[in-house]
């Protein structure tokens, strides 16, 4: 008779890479509250504002944020120990964080101090926003753009449409790119100001890191203060990049989760399973899956714990980033068919969280910069280190 109550040492398995109260206390609040909402929020492909309202009364959502606007002022390790919690139950969760960071992030890097102090306090409250770069001709290409922004004396007045946007569903507010005489700018937008309105496009759905369908964002002569540009005129490709830069390590985290989750509950399924008078775990051959996974898993975890160090000491912050998700999302989706795989025919019912796990994972290897893109990224960081000038495009 095979005992199925037999409990598994997430603590051993998983060890706290941060502050140990500080993880355990993320971990308990993700089983009470978003653990049971998982299903539901992929399954109705929804935003969980109540959820994420709530984490931003835990201080969840403003983990590396200054004191001084409401934040905690912690570390970057402390941000991607809460993605990689969360994302164990909810990798839809976790995206809606990631969109809140990005546009913190940029706020806190490149806006006036009016800007910060009318907005960044806001995070704290519960504040959801979104990151609103894309549009229908231009993807991960955002040198050139059809939205574009004019200055009218103490004002800016921005048209155009952006399209595919995560979190846009529920947003209170955007960050927006937006193209000027000197070049593509960014631009803080609130939801509610008159000009700017949302609706549903025809590929709006995604098949995996569902937490609402992406919108598109019209922006039909929106008029905002002058302070609203955020950092730099003309500068607004190298300040996305650095948010982005930012922001890929802590989605990372997000595909570390997901692994995780696929692991342990491929790790459950073959202890309780019997199959030729033995559990499915005694046998050598599926011992050596968990084995491979496991070390990849820990690989990404190391990698991405050693990004969050370069977030904090500003050394190198594209190499670590670029690599840790590029890391992170390829063993997720990995772990995650393989973790159907060793559950059988349970690993690809649809009660089954398995097929989620895949689809969330694979999701992430084109979301928040493709792993192409990544590619790219290590290799630009590679070349001065070989000492050639990154500015020639081709060897003399």
């Amino acid at each position: 008779m095979i005992d199925q109550s037999l409990p598994v040492d997430s603590a051993t398995l998983w060890p706290a890479l941060v502050d140990e109260a500080y993880v355990q206390g993320i971990r308990d609040y993700v089983s009470r509250v978003i653990m049971p909402e998982a299903d539901r929020i992929d399954r109705e492909d929804i935003y969980p504002v109540e959820i994420l309202k709530d984490m931003a009364r835990q201080g969840y959502n403003t983990v590396v944020l200054e004191p001084e606007y409401g934040g905690r002022g912690l570390s970057f390790l402390h941000a991607a120990a809460v993605c990689e919690e969360v994302a164990v139950a909810s990798a839809a969760v976790g995206v809606s964080l990631i969109t809140i960071y990005q546009a913190q992030t940029m706020l806190r890097l490149f806006g006036v101090d009016s800007l910060k102090r009318r907005y960044l306090p806001a995070f704290a409250e519960g504040l959801i926003t979104s990151y609103a770069l894309t549009e229908s001709n231009h993807g991960s290409d955002i040198r050139k753009l059809d939205t574009k922004a004019r200055r009218d004396g103490d004002e800016w007045v921005i048209k155009g449409e952006k399209h595919f946007i995560t979190s846009g569903s529920a947003a209170e507010f955007f960050i927006i790119l937006a193209e000027t005489e000197l070049g593509v700018s960014v631009f803080a937008v609130p939801r509610d100001a008159r000009g700017v309105s949302i609706y549903e496009g025809q590929n709006s759905a995604t098949f995996g890191l569902r937490n609402g369908p992406h919108m598109n964002v019209v922006l039909d002569d929106v008029r905002l203060p002058a302070d609203h540009l955020v950092g730099e005129e003309g500068k607004g490709v190298r300040q996305a990049a650095s948010v982005l830069n930012h922001s890929r390590t802590l989605a990372g985290a997000i595909s570390l989760g997901i692994a995780r989750a696929a692991f342990e509950g491929a790790l459950r399924f073959a202890r309780d399973r019997a199959a030729f008078d033995q559990r499915v775990l005694e046998f050598q051959g599926i011992q050596w899956y968990f084995a491979d996974m496991l070390t990849e898993i820990d690989a990404a975890r190391l990698l991405i714990y050693r990004a969050t160090e370069a977030l904090d000491s500003k050394v190198q912050v594209p190499r670590w980033g670029s690599e840790a998700k590029l890391k992170a999302s390829t063993v997720a989706t990995s772990v995650a068919t393989m973790a159907a795989q060793i559950c059988g025919a349970y690993g690809i019912m649809e009660n089954a969280p398995f097929g989620r796990y895949l689809r969330d994972a694979k999701a992430y290897e084109i979301a928040g910069g493709s792993n192409e893109i990544l590619k790219n990224t290590i290799a630009k960081a590679l070349l001065p280190i070989a000492g050639l000038d990154t500015r020639k495009t081709a060897a003399k």
